[in-house]
């Protein structure tokens, strides 16, 4: 009989293996286990050739949580909804009093709130936890985010310590979110977040190469110098590799032969939802989830371009000549002041909920554990963090002094691109839709009184004055008829 392991994992899909992989890497021994049996052997022969690392498989669920050292913990790592269920129905049935199950998938945080009390009223503790580096960042160092049981988190706290990214300046990229489903609410905006990302940068790709006509080669040395200034991220990173990969199958650049249609998996649905649902103006997250949705109507767009193009519509209407280094330095700049904006509408969001739920999440704190490890992970979130240490309380991102002073310096690079763009019928709604917001958010007076006086005029609706305090109402229709007569 081997000793008891530290921990167990259940869910050996690439992620669920390379997370287990990882633990057993930094001194813990582990216990995993699958539904389906071969994806525990092929665990195992991983763990031999990746250094015969301690960890041992199990084929049925008794044998696997027996196998653990009490009080026991469990990661799980499966598809979210029912199959979570079943997860846990299957392993609590041998769990005892004062064990712990982590959910470690993309969950809906209200799934998670319903499972924490389900859980403790069979005396087990529960935490759901955002994971955050894809396959690599499980192997190597992910972002995790967890919340729920504080008590569960105390219980296994060394080893997150050590799994999570390492980052020099901040140390360890995890730690306790809040309670509740607060992990993978976090989780869930970090997800909205990178859709915006991920929908900027490919905006700044479409004026660069349709107005600007660089190839790319030029685009993968632009993207790598900007992954040595201010845009240096993950997600600049591999954008400039992918410029860079021929296509094995034929001539030419790979990117150039993937489809343009996006798939989703619902996260960044969730965050636009939410948003909505607590009144926060997230519209660069929104316009890159709408972009994903028209990406997939490729027929129609075939089609559509076909119509457009006996109107005289090109894919690009202006052929103009630009100074590509100057567009070049003037796209950076875009797409930095764009990206301030997307992180301040996910931050607020975050704030919000949080207000809401009693979470009292710290968000300089969450800007720290996103540095590593995460999709989203980038040197400009160390300016967000240092914002929050500033002014815990700051109202947006883009009135901290130091955010303020840069979108100020590059508001005129912001504008000339989003001007190209319209004029050269490229479209950009992720710059476009962030430079509304910034626009709308500085003005002190905004069209918002007409729509009200509207409001008032066919709903009775009330409005308040600037002049003075209380609520008042006109009879609109009547004034406006003798007017008429």
């Amino acid at each position: 009989m081997a000793p008891p392991t530290r921990i167990g994992l259940a869910g050996l899909a690439v992620m669920g293996q390379n997370l287990a992989l990882n633990i057993a890497e930094k001194g813990f021994p582990i216990s995993v286990y699958n539904r389906t049996t071969s994806k525990v052997d092929e665990t195992v022969e991983r763990a031999k050739q990746e250094g015969d690392l301690p960890l041992f498989g199990f084929h049925d669920p008794e044998s696997f949580v027996q196998s653990i050292q009490k009080p026991r913990v469990i990661i799980m790592l499966v598809k979210a909804g029912a199959p979570v269920d079943q997860t846990i129905k299957t392993l609590s049935a041998y769990m005892e009093k004062g064990d712990c199950i982590i959910d470690g998938g993309n969950e809906w945080y209200e799934n998670t709130e319903r499972r924490e009390k389900e859980m403790s009223g069979l005396g087990l503790l529960y935490l759901g936890m955002g994971v955050s580096g894809g396959e690599e960042g499980a192997r190597n160092g992910p972002s995790l985010m967890p919340g729920g049981s504080f008590e569960a988190y105390k219980y296994i706290e060394d080893i997150l310590l050590k799994v999570a990214a390492q980052v020099s300046d901040s140390g360890p990229c995890v730690t306790y979110i809040g309670k509740g489903g607060s992990g993978n609410f976090v989780k869930m905006v970090h997800n909205g977040i990178e859709y915006g990302d991920m929908q900027l940068i490919a905006e700044a790709y479409d004026v660069l190469k349709s107005v600007g006509k660089l190839s790319n080669e030029e685009l993968r040395s632009v993207f790598s110098e900007w992954n040595r200034g201010e845009l240096l991220s993950f997600l600049i990173e591999i954008t400039a590799d992918i410029f860079g990969i021929k296509d094995d199958k034929g001539e030419g650049y790979l990117v150039d032969k993937v489809l343009d249609k996006t798939g989703m998996k619902g996260t960044g649905k969730w965050t636009v939802q939410q948003a909505a649902d607590l009144s926060i103006a997230a519209p660069t997250i929104a316009a890159s989830l709408d972009s994903r949705f028209l990406s997939g109507l490729k027929e129609e767009r075939v089609e559509a371009a076909k119509v457009f193009k006996s109107g005289g519509f090109g894919d690009v209407l202006t052929d103009q000549t630009v100074d590509k280094a100057k567009l070049i330095d003037d796209v950076r700049q875009a797409l930095y002041a764009s990206k301030i904006c997307s992180y301040a509408q996910g931050m607020n969001l975050i704030r919000a909920k949080s207000i809401e739920k009693g979470w009292d999440l710290k968000l300089g704190e969450l800007a720290r554990i996103w540095k590593g490890g995460c999709i989203i992970r980038a040197i400009f979130l160390d300016r967000i963090k240092k914002a929050y240490d500033r002014n815990p309380d700051l109202a947006n991102l883009l009135v901290d002094p130091e955010f303020a002073k840069e979108i100020i310096d590059r508001q005129s690079a912001w504008r000339r691109v989003v001007c190209l763009a319209i004029n050269s019928g490229i479209s950009t709604p992720g710059m476009s839709s962030s430079l509304a917001y910034f626009d709308t958010y500085r003005r002190e007076r905004v069209p918002a009184n007409l729509v009200q006086a509207q409001r008032d005029y066919f709903g009775a609706h009330t409005y308040e004055r600037v002049d003075m305090e209380g609520s008042f109402h006109t009879e609109w229709f009547k004034i406006a008829k003798q007017l008429k007569n």
